[in-house]
């Protein structure tokens, strides 16, 4: 019978024996409306715990999953509460490092929001699973110069994970949206499990030019609304115009434009249709439920980029074997990386060894690349393409309601003047048809 050792190394060379048939399990983290775990739900791995503190999100989870456990807040949560799973997900709140919130006056990990990484990670210390998945605005990367992204490394470094990261954007795996995340998978004690998880083997080409997406028209024939190919990114907002409308989608007519309604929104997100209907015990109008939706949905992860996700780690699980220590030395996982990723093996590939961030704010400012692996403190990256080998291609015109929606989702003529005013003063331009739509309905204005 082969060692450890002798095991440890074939996965190196990718001939590691299979171990468990069991179906995995997934604990899930600032769950929200349960994308990761209708994501790991496709793949084969089932939900054992929900934490989440939004009431309306708890009441879709529970709709959902009603025999799953959730508890609403994590800085309450004690670690003996958790039930044991091969894998932890979530998506810790982007707000705080998000640039929709503007450049300057980003908190990053010092901020409420995106700060509670911090007991999420120490759930993890006392815990320890095989397997954690997170999610975030790509903003991440830069929050601080870089540093609040090398804390979160440090942070893995020292439980003794591996780490892979990877930007993914939702319009290249079956919805289409444009909604580029960076996705992050810890694997304890292997780089090469986490690596293999984010990246097929051999090179992945970038798709055409990602604007000509934004620019062609496609048509609904049952309503005649015109969209382009592809979406702006999902915002957490009510669903309203405001005023940056030139990276919003509106649905324009002959003379009217209209917004997104939820269950589009929940399409483009890669939700079954009808998906974020609370429990029938949440009782408010059909306005206020609208507005959570929404937002709830701004707020998700896309499902199909965690469904390719999912499934790769659950193929993972199937030929991982516990690591010898030191059976996978930095260097040794810096050269599987270029081997396996022909990214990592060009000009522009780097390689950087974090330090020690006992003072964040005197750290050295680090520019991470999109894409790269991290293991005993040596971080080898390089651009990578947002998209796998095989790319899905979808249109908005696919996630379209098939009949005209309530008249509540309509701009009024007032409205389209706004619209009109704040993107020519900025000297923005807008998809035509709807530009045309805008300037019909503007008429209308008394």
């Amino acid at each position: 019978m082969a060692t450890k050792k002798a095991k440890a190394a074939q996965h190196i060379k990718g001939e590691a024996p299979k171990t468990s048939s069991k179906k995995p399990r997934v604990n899930s983290f600032f769950a929200g409306i349960g994308g990761f775990d209708l994501g790991f739900d496709r793949a084969g791995i089932s939900t054992s715990f929900h934490c989440e503190i939004n009431s309306f999100c708890t009441s879709v989870l529970r709709r959902h999953w009603p025999a799953v456990p959730c508890v609403p807040n994590i800085l309450e949560l004690k670690a003996e509460e958790i039930p044991d799973a091969e894998v932890w997900c979530g998506g810790f709140p982007c707000q705080d490092v998000s640039v929709a919130r503007g450049w300057l006056g980003r908190d990053g990990l010092s901020g409420k929001n995106t700060g509670l990484f911090y007991p999420f990670a120490e759930l993890v210390k006392q815990k320890l699973p095989p397997v954690v998945l997170m999610e975030n605005v790509s903003g991440l990367l830069n929050s601080h110069d870089g540093r609040d992204f090398a804390v979160i490394l440090q942070t893995f470094q020292m439980l003794g994970y591996g780490v892979a990261w990877r930007i993914f954007n939702t319009r290249y795996f079956g919805a289409p949206q444009s909604r580029p995340r960076v996705y992050i998978c810890a694997w304890k004690g292997s780089a090469i499990n986490a690596l293999n998880v984010l990246y097929e083997a051999g090179h992945t080409a970038l798709p055409e030019s990602a604007r000509l997406g934004f620019l062609r028209p496609t048509v609904c024939e049952e309503t005649g609304a015109h969209v382009p190919e592809v979406a702006f990114c999902l915002a957490a907002t009510s669903g309203r115009h405001t005023g940056t409308d030139w990276s919003r989608s509106y649905i324009s007519y002959h003379d009217e434009v209209r917004r997104l309604t939820p269950t589009e929104c929940e399409k483009l997100q890669g939700f079954p249709e009808g998906w974020t209907f609370p429990h029938e015990d949440f009782h408010l109008s059909d306005d206020a439920i609208d507005t959570m939706r929404y937002h709830a949905i701004g707020n998700a992860v896309s499902v199909p980029v965690v469904e390719w996700v999912a499934k790769r780690i659950r193929a993972e699980l199937k030929v991982a074997v516990p690591k010898a220590k030191g059976a996978e030395p930095a260097d040794a996982v810096i050269d599987y990386a270029k081997s396996r990723v022909p990214d990592f093996a060009s000009a522009k590939a780097t390689t950087v060894q974090i330090e020690t961030f006992v003072d964040r704010d005197n750290a050295p400012k680090i520019k991470w690349n999109n894409g790269g692996v991290m293991f005993d403190g040596l971080c080898h990256m390089s651009p990578v393409s947002p998209a796998p080998k095989k790319p899905v291609h979808s249109r908005v015109v696919d996630s379209l309601d098939k009949v005209k929606p309530s008249a509540r989702y309509f701009l009024s003529p007032n409205a389209a003047t706004g619209i009109l005013r704040r993107v020519n003063s900025q000297d923005r331009t807008l998809f035509q048809p709807l530009e045309a739509a805008l300037q019909r309905l503007a008429k209308k204005a008394p």
